[in-house]
C-alpha cells in the first residue's frame, strides 16, 4: 500500500466540444491533479452520489453496492492501478470472510462505488508520476506571472492590463449602428 497515493474528487468537468466528461482527482496534501476522461453516464452516476440525490430506484452502482452488502462483502477502497496506452485501469477492493477480493473495474465505475460507500480512492504512484499535473507545470514558460510586472509600486494590480484586450475589442464595436441593419432604409426624397 505504500505505493498508493490517496486522492479526492476535486471536480467533474464538461468538455464543451465532445460528449465526454473529465473527473479531476486531487492528491491529498499536495497540489497534484489527475484527470480521467469518463462518459456522460458515468459522470452523472458520480455526480448523483456526490450530491447525495435520492433516486426512486437504485442506479447500477447502487445495485452493485447492494450486491456487495448482500454477500457480506465490505468495500474497503478503490484503486487506479495502471495506465497503459492512455487507458486507466481500476480496482475495487473488498473484504469477505477475512480475505481480500480484488475486482477489475473501470476507474469511473470504481469512483462511483467509492462515493457511494465512502471509501478512499487510491492511485498507484507510477500512475500519478506518469499522468498527474501540477498547476505550475501546465503554465507555458512565457506566460504572465500572477502579478503583472507592470504593477503599481505598492504591488497592487487592478487587472486593467490583463483586461485591456477586452476593452480594445469593446471599443471597436459599432454599437450605435447595431440595430440599423434591421431597420428599413428611409425613403429617398427626390
Amino acid at each position: 500500500m505504500s505505493e498508493m497515493i490517496e486522492v479526492m474528487i476535486d471536480s467533474i468537468r464538461v468538455h464543451l466540444m465532445a460528449p465526454q466528461r473529465v473527473v479531476v482527482l486531487k492528491q491529498i496534501n499536495a497540489e497534484r491533479y489527475l484527470t480521467i476522461w469518463v462518459g456522460p453516464y458515468e459522470a452523472e452516476a458520480i455526480t448523483v452520489a456526490l450530491q447525495e440525490v435520492e433516486m426512486v430506484r437504485p442506479l447500477t452502482h447502487d445495485l452493485l453496492k447492494n450486491i456487495f452488502n448482500a454477500f457480506n462483502a465490505r468495500i474497503t477502497r478503490v484503486e487506479i492501478v495502471k495506465l497503459q496506452d492512455d487507458i486507466f485501469y481500476g480496482n475495487i477492493v473488498a473484504e469477505s470472510e477475512d480475505h481480500e477480493i480484488n475486482i477489475d473495474a473501470r476507474p469511473s465505475d470504481a469512483i462511483a462505488i467509492a462515493v457511494r460507500t465512502h471509501v478512499p480512492i487510491l492511485v498507484h504512484k507510477s500512475v500519478m508520476d506518469a499522468a498527474a499535473q501540477t498547476p505550475e507545470q501546465d503554465m507555458p514558460e512565457n506566460a504572465p506571472l500572477a502579478k503583472s510586472e507592470s504593477s503599481a509600486p505598492g504591488g497592487t494590480d487592478d487587472g486593467s492590463d490583463r483586461l485591456s484586450v477586452f476593452k480594445d475589442f469593446i471599443d471597436k464595436l459599432d454599437i450605435d449602428n447595431l440595430d440599423d441593419k434591421d431597420k428599413p432604409e428611409p425613403p429617398s426624397q427626390n
